[in-house]
């Protein structure tokens, strides 16, 4: 069992450390930097607000970024210290943890020191939680612990989606690297009725199909596991035109075979309409990863499309953070779809084991019985 916000008691007078994730999208300058998207800032204000209308003094800590373990001005919190005290004035936010490598490394001596003064902590952090970092696993081995209403939600409708989906089922999967997702893709044909492959990695199916793929990206490693997958009974759709650039560097639309020297960097639109087909005539679907290079104008048509489809169906639709939020965002979208999740590496692996490190360190918190 997992302690909820209102099992921690009279919280009047007491100091709460949250775990938050305010890792946000930053630009600028690294002695200037501004907030691009304050999504998870505001993700936040649930718990937060609640806290402190119980009469706690609220203390929150995060990590931005990856400073290595050292102070470095890029990484400073004080551009989201500034938004957060628009947001929720009573609310202290201490230094990025990373500033601290006994953070990465589980330190128990960083984790003395994070609690000291603190008498609750809650884990609202769900896109940190699957990492056994210093403030996600060390707080609860002492203190009463909770999961925020952020960390429930997520945990709610990912597990529901897990194990008791409205069927048809459907996932899509982009992004890069099929070595990146190869666990989530198996633990999702056990449970999905159809699979959609598009982004870098589908190129290394299509390379298992035998098909040319140019010098499109590749895992030429993991050619055997996909020759694997696509022999189960789950359907995997792929794509069957690619958008990209031809051997001398100028844009061009292919079919499902790319000459030499050609690099595909989106779905074509045939594979795009398709693949909105599919979601369009599903009761669920789960998105992580976009179907191209979206930031690049000329390959976002694919990424496009498939978040107007997550917008238009009438499933369940769930989008699992990373790219996938930021293009739905860049589309002017994120409030068309039933869920966004904050973490997109955290929403992978919990839809892959069921399970966080940060979900067991607070199922044996002292609180819990």
């Amino acid at each position: 069992m997992i302690a909820q916000l209102e099992d921690l008691g009279d919280l009047h007078g007491k100091t709460v450390l949250v775990r938050t994730d305010f890792n946000v999208p930053m630009s600028g300058p690294d002695d200037n930097r501004t907030i691009v998207d304050d999504f998870r800032i505001q993700s936040s204000l649930e718990t937060l607000n609640w806290l402190i209308s119980k009469g706690a003094k609220v203390v929150c800590a995060t990590h931005l970024g990856r400073p290595k373990g050292k102070p470095v001005a890029k990484y400073s919190l004080d551009p989201i210290r500034k938004r957060l005290n628009e947001l929720v004035p009573d609310v202290t936010l201490l230094e990025n943890l990373r500033f601290d490598e006994g953070e990465e490394s589980n330190d128990p001596k960083f984790v003395e020191k994070l609690i000291q003064g603190i008498d609750v902590y809650v884990n609202d952090a769900f896109g940190a939680t699957h990492r056994a970092h210093a403030s996600i696993v060390g707080p609860p081995k002492s203190l009463p612990s909770a999961a925020g209403r952020l960390l429930q939600r997520e945990l709610e409708i990912l597990s529901q989606m897990r194990s008791n989906p409205k069927r048809p089922f459907v996932a899509v999967l982009g992004g890069a690297k099929i070595s990146d997702k190869l666990g989530v893709i198996e633990a999702l044909m056990k449970v999905v009725d159809e699979l959609v492959i598009g982004g870098g990695m589908c190129f290394t199916f299509l390379a298992a199909k035998n098909l040319p793929i140019g010098d499109s990206l590749c895992e030429r490693d993991q050619i055997e596991a996909c020759r694997k997958l696509m022999s189960g009974d789950t359907p995997i759709h792929l794509p069957e035109d690619i958008v990209g650039l031809d051997g001398r560097g100028e844009f061009a639309t292919f079919g499902v075979r790319l000459p030499d020297g050609a690099k595909g960097l989106d779905i074509g639109p045939g594979s795009a309409a398709a693949f909105a087909d599919i979601i369009m005539n599903a009761r669920s679907v789960f998105w992580n990863g976009p179907m191209g290079m979206f930031e690049d104008d000329r390959f976002a048509s694919g990424t496009r499309t498939i978040a107007q489809a997550m917008a238009d169906t009438k499933a369940f639709t769930v989008v699992g953070g990373g790219d996938s939020a930021a293009a739905l965002a860049q589309f002017k979208l994120e409030d068309e779809v039933d869920h966004v999740s904050t973490g997109g590496g955290a929403s992978l692996e919990f839809l892959e084991l069921g399970d966080l490190p940060g979900l067991v360190a607070l199922r044996g918190a002292p609180n819990v019985k």
